[in-house]
């Protein structure tokens, strides 16, 4: 008489005064449920049971992952990108050394011809390996160069206090790269303005 009401009882009264109640005041028409059955349900357990179902997951996961990053470097879409690429400074770095002719990007070419020319004519080949050098001292003057004008552009555009840590680097490997092996690949075209 004075103890609990059985569980049957009690859900019936419940689902009593659900129906009464109109449904116009944004009723749900349902009751709140219980937060320990709402955690219950939302438990996995940290490692799986199945091994192999595990894996397979987890190099679905990885291959998805992968196929976005692909696909961000191709067009540029940030939110993909790996962290060495992500940010706006370093689209700002890409563009700067993708709108403009870079003389690194023709010493692969140069070597190339020289590891030809020492096959075909050995006493020709010592000239064009002397031109590598001069083509690779060249490059990097155009590299340090092309640094200094987009560090200017950097801090007019981002601000004085902004991080170039890395960024030297980033724009002169980039400009030693031939145009259509860079990834990501280029989003601006030569002699574009820069934004």
């Amino acid at each position: 008489m004075f103890g609990r009401k059985s569980k049957s009882e009690q859900e019936l009264q419940e689902q009593a005064a659900l129906s009464d109640r109109p449904r116009g005041d944004g009723a749900k028409g349902r009751p709140t449920p219980k937060r320990r059955d709402q955690e219950a349900a939302r438990r996995r357990p940290l490692v799986q049971n199945d091994p192999k179902a595990a894996k397979s997951a987890d190099r679905a996961a990885r291959r998805e992952q992968s196929m976005k990053m692909r696909q961000a470097m191709m067009t540029g879409d940030d939110r993909n990108l790996p962290p060495r690429d992500k940010g706006p400074v370093r689209r700002y770095v890409r563009d700067a050394v993708d709108r403009r002719f870079n003389l690194g990007e023709m010493l692969l070419l140069l070597m190339l011809a020289v590891l030809v020319m020492s096959v075909i004519a050995p006493s020709i080949a010592t000239l064009f390996f002397l031109g590598v050098y001069v083509l690779f001292a060249l490059a990097v003057l155009d590299a340090v160069l092309l640094w200094r004008r987009t560090k200017k552009g950097i801090l007019a555009k981002f601000g004085e206090d902004t991080d170039l840590k890395g960024l030297p680097m980033y724009a002169g490997m980039r400009s030693f790269q031939m145009r259509r092996t860079r990834m990501p690949k280029p989003q601006v075209e030569r002699g574009a303005p820069l934004s």
